[in-house]
């Protein structure tokens, strides 16, 4: 935005003027640009992680979207985007005790090549289009958090008009201009930049080891010659103002679309493509690996019929291919090449994402990543949940471990805390969880929504089985140790399918039968998974389907289907109490589980 007010506001602004203008900043810029090379204290600071133990000294929140004319939505959006840009170099800075921090040091050129777009600059007069427009919000969250934190202000300038509804009202200000038109201050004490954006609101949040002095009754004076405010009325706008025969007057291909949403899947859940048909739009996006129905890929067999436009990511997609051959069935290894795959689809999809997209349905896998990459702030956005979250998860894993210490899966991977830490941020702002698993959306209270979850066609069990079936690898986390305990109790044969991960003589004293995975059902009587983590049941789904009996953990996700007997996860005696009724019922067989 420009300090400088014009000398005729309500004149029409012409080529000349706006060349004049031009000519005069490229001066002022260059002279800039050489009084920075020399000034040492002129330096970009470190990002990194913001220890939350420090105290908050200062905090600026303003809201987002302050114009209603719809005329104005263009900008406003370009606004936003331009400001989740800047955030991607502001948040987590790190400036040392007495060194400077610099808006333009910090963020650097504001262009096109660095994702800015066309937002809101006051010129002239005028609100007008212009790359990096809207960056004055930020600079005003910043100078009004540094007020507030008692740091040294070394340069800030005042708005040459006031925008309705901005802290210049309050005096409270700092407009920028690449590179003369600076924000600069320091503090006697380490401090750390916490800056993000809501749905509605920009927030910006200093912290350091001590609290705020106390401020003086003056605000801090700038260093620098601040220009006066001229007026309080409103400046008018390039998008709304009428003036047809200014040269800065829109044509109306550039009036802005109606809102969007983009979907951003990745591996397919037939719960989640019923849903994204119910609720898509003709003029949304639908992101995803590759198109499975062209490709005949079932794992990604997505509709994609009924969007404006699918956006595929086939080069990524074919390397993971390429990669996953080569992974373990198991292991740390193989869990962080997967968020490793999972942090790169991520990345490329933040890059696909237009401004104009106002709302975002993510998978869970992706949302950290897009946490991190800043493309949920300023929009609101829904999670397709497929597992616990993150601290949830290393919670049922870590209570597992606890009770099988030996197990050597329960322990072998945990994600990275920072991981951790982004999704439950994210987690926190989502406005709606979506999943077919009961357990998890129990988690959600108001916020989740409970999808039914789509039973495969199979045809139904004709004779009945003489199996108990554990329909799984044999891992600790499956509920293998408890469903052993039982059987060991019981004195019952159990018949798996999947490999033995949880060592060779795990299953010493129990008879079991290796499952062929294409008729495992054939011969079932009962399916039996005490899981502590079970994402997709989707083998207890067929066995549902055809009409066998299922126990199953409440991990399973399956409590609101009447066929199945939910039983507390890792709870032995719950387990055998429910295999025992079962049995009886089934065959009228007796047994010797304990009743304790």
């Amino acid at each position: 935005m420009s300090v400088y007010p014009e000398e005729h506001r309500n004149s029409i602004p012409t080529r000349q003027s706006a060349m004049i203008f031009r000519l005069k900043t490229h001066v002022l810029q260059t002279g800039r640009f050489v009084k920075n090379i020399l000034d040492k204290a002129h330096v970009e600071h470190k990002i990194a992680p913001v220890d939350g133990d420090l105290t908050v000294v200062g905090e600026s929140s303003t809201p987002l979207w302050t114009e209603i004319d719809p005329s104005e939505r263009n900008l406003q959006l370009g606004k936003v985007q331009n400001l989740r840009t800047a955030l991607r170099k502001l948040n987590g800075v790190r400036v040392p005790a007495n060194q400077t921090f610099s808006f333009w040091a910090q963020l650097g050129a504001p262009t096109r090549a660095r994702g800015y777009v066309a937002g809101r600059e006051l010129r002239e007069g005028c609100i007008v289009p212009s790359i990096a427009g809207g960056l004055c919000q930020l600079s005003n969250a910043l100078y009004d958090a540094a007020l507030q934190s008692g740091f040294e202000i070394l340069e800030r300038h005042a708005h040459s008009q006031v925008v309705p509804g901005s802290v210049a009202e309050h005096g409270r200000d700092a407009t920028i201009f690449w590179n003369y038109v600076d924000l600069r201050f320091r503090s006697t004490q380490d401090f750390a930049i916490e800056a993000w954006m809501t749905d509605e609101k920009l927030i910006v949040r200093f912290r350091a080891a001590k609290p705020a002095p106390k401020l003086a009754a003056e605000p801090v004076k700038s260093m620098l010659a601040i220009l006066p405010i001229s007026d309080h009325s409103s400046p008018n706008s390039c998008m709304s103002c009428g003036v047809i025969d200014c040269f800065r007057s829109p044509k109306l291909s550039v009036l802005s679309p109606a809102s969007r949403t983009a979907f951003l899947v990745d591996e397919y859940w037939p719960e989640f493509d019923a849903y994204i048909g119910q609720h898509k739009t003709a003029n949304d996006c639908l992101m995803l690996p590759i198109d499975g129905t062209k490709f005949n890929k079932a794992n990604y067999k997505w509709t994609t019929q009924g969007f404006a436009e699918y956006k595929e990511q086939r080069v990524f997609t074919a390397l993971r291919s390429f990669e996953s051959r080569s992974l373990a069935q198991q292991g740390a290894e193989r869990q962080r090449a997967l968020l490793k795959q999972q942090k790169r689809l991520a990345k490329a999809y933040a890059r696909s994402i237009d401004y104009h997209i106002t709302h975002l349905v993510v998978t869970q896998s992706l949302l950290p990543y897009l946490w991190d990459e800043g493309v949920l702030g300023g929009r609101t956005f829904d999670v397709l949940m497929t597992s616990l979250p993150l601290a949830k998860l290393h919670e049922r894993l870590d209570g597992a471990q606890s009770m099988h210490p030996k197990s050597p899966t329960l322990g072998d991977f945990r994600a990275d805390q920072s991981i951790v830490a982004s999704e439950t941020k994210a987690l926190r702002q989502a406005r709606r969880i979506i999943t077919p698993h009961s357990e998890i959306a129990s988690l959600f209270g108001d916020r989740a929504e409970l999808l039914n979850w789509v039973m495969p066609e199979m045809k139904p069990q004709t004779k009945l089985g003489t199996k108990i079936v554990f329909p799984a690898s044999t891992l600790g986390r499956k509920g293998a140790y408890e469903l052993r305990d039982v059987a060991l109790k019981m004195n019952l044969p159990v018949a798996l399918v999947g490999p033995n991960l949880e060592g060779d003589d795990f299953w010493k004293g129990v008879k079991v039968e290796r499952l062929n995975s294409d008729n495992w059902l054939d011969d079932a009587a009962m399916v039996v998974l005490p899981a502590w983590v079970e994402q997709r049941p989707r083998r207890l789904l067929e066995a549902i389907s055809r009409g066998i009996p299922v126990i199953a953990s409440r991990a399973c996700g399956l409590e609101k289907i009447a066929q199945v007997k939910s039983v507390r996860t890792g709870d032995v005696a719950a387990l055998c109490a429910a295999m025992k009724e079962g049995i009886l019922e089934r065959h009228s067989i007796s047994t010797g589980c304990s009743s304790k």
